[in-house]
Formats: structure tokens, sequence, C-alpha cells
């Protein structure tokens, strides 16, 4: 893990590790859980947990291109933006952007 000033450059996981398509839960100490995201060659990372009714969206939600469905109760998201998509999800997910270096993924974190 990297400092900078105030943002630490964090690994998530080796880009092999998700196929097109798929997503994982990342646990990493002192951070909330992550959802990292793989469509085609691109890699997004969010968030995990609903911000309707706190459901694991990688565990218990299905990825659809680039929208996750919360298991729970529906609601949809964005994994772009982290923007609600359908309710009864009102709240955007919080939203990191990916950067790969190697076979490794990374995002910034404040």
């Amino acid at each position: 893990m990297l400092m900078t000033e105030h943002r630490r450059r964090i690994r998530l996981c080796s880009a092999d590790e998700l196929e097109p398509g798929a997503m994982k839960s990342v646990d990493i100490d002192g951070l909330p859980r992550l959802a990292v995201y793989r469509m085609g060659n691109d890699y997004f990372c969010s968030a995990d947990t609903c911000t309707h009714g706190g459901s694991s969206l990688s565990e218990e939600g299905d990825l659809a291109g680039y929208v996750v469905e919360c298991g729970w109760h529906s609601g949809k998201f964005d994994i772009r933006t982290g923007e609600p998509c359908a309710p009864p999800c009102t709240e955007p997910l919080r939203t990191f952007p990916v950067q790969r270096t190697g076979n490794d993924l990374y995002i910034d974190f404040d």
C-alpha cells in the first residue's frame, strides 16, 4: 500500500480473479467491505453494502451489464457511478476508480 498526502493506494485483487461479468467482495482492514466488478476488460469498485437495506451486493446481488441488483429488495445501482437505477434505492453507492497495474487492481482511498 502506497501512501500519498491524504490518499492511500490500496490493492484490491488480481485482475484474473474476476471473469468478465463477475463481481467479488474484498475485505481490507480499516475500510468498509468493497465490491469489485468486471465488465469486459473494465473494472469498477464500490461500497459492497446496499444503501437501502444493508445487504452485500457482491454476495447476495446479481450483476447484469453495468447494473448490480440488490438481492433483498431488488433495488439497482449503476456500477460506473454508484447512482441508484431502481427503487427502493435512493442513495448512491460510494464508488472508487480502479487502476490496473500489471495484473493487479488498485484504488486510491481517502
